[in-house]
């Protein structure tokens, strides 16, 4: 089997140098009233994986909640009470060709928002689909992507598009099946990752990974590398903060992490 560790992932996250903008640009569309907290995370953690700027488009009172939260994060402000397809015009003319899409966080399942989730799938991008977003899309014109669903979330998928694994990951598609052990899902392997612990079940450890993933794939432009580093990393963070905190971290916890996190796979090799 093959086992993911950090001396395969260093050579991948290792930068001899670096200017602005060859880091990449992560686009995040979600967010609702009643969910705000899942696109910070996400958003954070993208930029914490060394991606040099977080846009996020949100209803207009969670993007500005999140603007209370960190000055790190813009956000684009968007009409009503949740993301519509309304709203998908505007993002598609303010994406550019390079950026990668991350959609789903926080999103929730009101039509209108499953119907945008659904177009903004179809975009060609690098894009990470995760939460609510995995309820909504057809994978009929699903390409590069890297998809984050646990167990129930993949048997609905699945179902819904009547598909199958292999059929996804032909199109230059990933799957990280979330669970005790990880199973990432590509067009010719499947990797496995042990990393992590039973307190990753604390909300918004699921969206952290889908911001690490968004962040890694903006950087590396590969779907297989990105899933591979995400994955270990998010559990790699769980199992450091469960030696120091025990039962009790939270997912905002893992964020202050992933700088350490990240700098300890540069030193392996």
């Amino acid at each position: 089997m093959n086992f993911l560790s950090k001396y395969d992932l260093s050579k991948v996250v290792r930068k001899s140098a670096s200017h602005k903008g060859m880091n990449g640009r992560v686009v995040v569309v979600g967010g609702s009233e009643d969910y705000v907290g899942a696109l910070a995370l996400a958003g954070i953690a993208a930029l914490r994986s060394g991606v040099d700027l977080i846009i996020l488009f949100a209803p207009e009172k969670v993007a500005w909640a999140i603007n209370r939260k960190s000055f790190d994060l813009i956000t684009k402000k968007l009409n009503g009470k949740f993301i519509s397809s309304k709203h998908v015009k505007e993002i598609k003319n303010f994406l550019r060709n390079d950026d990668v899409l991350l959609i789903g966080n926080g999103a929730g399942l009101a039509q209108e928002t499953k119907k945008a989730m659904q177009q903004l799938s179809e975009l060609p991008h690098l894009k990470v689909i995760d939460a609510d977003a995995l309820k909504a899309i057809s994978t009929k014109k699903l390409r590069n992507a890297i998809l984050t669903p646990h167990k129930k979330e993949l048997e609905i998928l699945l179902h819904n598009n009547k598909t199958s694994i292999k059929k996804i990951t032909i199109k230059n598609n990933t799957i990280i099946l979330k669970g005790k052990i990880d199973e990432i899902h590509t067009k010719n392997k499947v990797f496995y990752n042990r990393t992590g612990n039973a307190r990753m079940t604390v909300g918004g450890t699921g969206d952290i990974l889908a911001g690490l993933c968004a962040g890694f794939l903006a950087q590396y432009k590969n779907t297989e590398e990105a899933a591979k580093t995400a994955t270990f990393l998010n559990g790699f963070i769980g199992d450091r903060l469960m030696k120091k905190e025990g039962f009790s971290f939270t997912s905002e916890d893992m964020l202050k992490e992933i700088p350490a996190a990240i700098k300890g796979l540069h030193r392996v090799s």
